[in-house]
């Protein structure tokens, strides 16, 4: 039964009373008022894809939240209050997919390549890491030496000549230098790991013997053989001849005009945050020999870049 404007009014009176029937309407005004501009600008919705990536992200242990950018996402958040920001923890694999798929998301610790930029946009250098090299145990030091000049490994060299398979994490970016050589390596040169643990699944490997080289992040191997209870007495770490010390790591979202907006705000935070607390951060994972290096050339490499 359909009941018409003034019939309800009737209604309204004799339940409430014609004041009652003000304060109600006045109360429902009020709401109205409050709830419309809400409905009207929602918020649009932000994912974080989240890697476990020690020490930049630490999903578990007892350092858990305690990684680079665990400690930088609050500042990224508080910073872009515009957006609802949700984190959602992925492996590699999906959270390439993401990205690649017409969403709004975005993933702090991503590596540039000129194959990703096509469907990714990359904030500016938002920190440094130490460049990938290969890692060793101590007592396999001569399977390096025919390759070795000035402390720095010839790879090129090292995969053409067929003698150790190397050992890498299947579909990472190693950065162009690196990435290059490893899509030339010789048939069979590389020993490539898939999986959620692909590092300490290699770091395995090698302990038991059944692999003598590993390419990666010195900070992240030694995270990651302290888990698989390998002291840093019995590994040695080279660096990769052509690599330099340090790489940058950026921000990435997906290139869609939303992805492009959030990364015109987050370079604007970049540039904002204290580098003083940020080189830091990462330093704290080093090496002491190498602590004092990283930042002072992260200090110069930021102050280049402010100028730009």
């Amino acid at each position: 039964m359909k009941t018409g404007p003034y019939k309800l009014n009737r209604l309204l009176s004799s339940v409430l009373g014609y004041a009652g029937i003000g304060r109600l309407l006045a109360a429902l005004g009020l709401l109205s008022g409050l709830i419309s501009p809400a409905l009207a600008q929602p918020k649009e919705h932000l994912f974080w894809l989240l890697r476990d990536l020690p020490p930049l992200t630490i999903f578990e242990g007892p350092k858990k939240g305690q990684g680079v950018i665990d400690q930088l996402m609050p500042l990224l958040i508080a910073g872009m209050p515009q957006y609802e920001h949700t984190l959602i923890r992925v492996n590699r694999a999906r959270g390439m997919q993401m990205l690649h798929e017409e969403s709004f998301t975005c993933d702090p610790s991503l590596v540039w390549s000129k194959e990703r930029e096509q469907w990714i946009t990359y904030s500016i250098p938002a920190f440094r890491v130490v460049s990938n090299g290969l890692v060793i145990r101590r007592e396999d030091r001569s399977v390096l030496e025919p390759f070795l000049s000035n402390g720095e490994v010839d790879l090129a060299a090292l995969l053409a000549s067929g003698q150790q398979k190397v050992g890498v994490i299947a579909e990472r970016r190693y950065g162009e230098f690196l990435d290059t050589l490893l899509q030339q390596a010789p048939a069979g040169a590389l020993t490539p790991h898939y999986g959620n643990d692909a590092l300490g699944s290699l770091l395995q490997m090698q302990r038991l013997g059944r692999l003598q080289v590993v390419l990666g992040y010195w900070p992240e191997i030694r995270y990651q053989a302290h888990q698989e209870n390998l002291a840093d007495e019995q590994l040695e770490f080279y660096p990769v001849k052509g690599t330099g010390n340090y790489m940058p790591v950026y921000i990435g979202c997906s290139n869609t005009p939303q992805g492009r907006q959030a990364i015109s705000e987050i370079n604007r935070l970049l540039r904002a945050l204290p580098r003083e607390h940020l080189g830091p951060l990462y330093a704290d994972w080093l090496d002491p020999q190498r602590r004092k290096d990283y930042l002072k050339e992260t200090k110069a490499f930021f102050e280049h870049q402010a100028t730009q």
